[in-house]
């Protein structure tokens, strides 16, 4: 469904599952921090909202969008979470620099959802400018951050 059609924070709380026991990765964009920094408050807001603990919450931060998926490898291999989540935005710009990047990032993001023994949640806004990500981080369509918590709970019960 379109983002535009569905609100990314709205959600049935009771069909989410107890995060308590559950450990979670996050790797997190620098670059359009505005957007990412406010994508990651929302995940880790709703993560905690559904029982996980502070300090089962693990957020790396990497340079840009392309690296979220060696960041996300590299928790996948070593650090025993029930789930990672990437989180990046990537505004459309005069370039085909844009193209690259998110079919990058998704084709890697795939790759390691059919490789690896734990879901990699991908949270990439692929926007045509600033005040799409700001709706979508947020504003009045939501938080990616939020919908990408409640996929990892989901796919680590799962």
């Amino acid at each position: 469904m379109a983002t535009a059609l569905h609100n990314l924070s709205d959600y049935d709380f009771d069909k989410v599952p107890d995060a308590s026991n559950m450990c979670f990765g996050i790797v997190v964009a620098e670059w359009n921090k505005e957007i990412t920094g406010a994508l990651l408050n929302g995940a880790v807001k709703t993560l905690e909202k559904h029982g996980c603990l502070p300090e089962n919450i693990h957020v790396k931060t990497v340079p840009g969008s392309f690296e979220l998926v060696y960041g996300a490898q590299q928790m996948t291999k070593n650090d025993g979470f029930d789930a990672v989540i990437i989180l990046g935005c990537v505004i459309r710009g005069d370039t085909p620099h844009f193209d690259y990047i998110c079919q990058g990032v998704t084709y890697g993001i795939a790759r390691l959802n059919a490789s690896q023994n734990i879901p990699v949640i991908y949270g990439l806004l692929t926007t045509n400018n600033l005040e799409q990500a700001q709706e979508r981080s947020g504003g009045k369509l939501g938080n990616k951050g939020d919908e990408c918590a409640v996929d990892a709970i989901k796919m680590a019960k799962f």
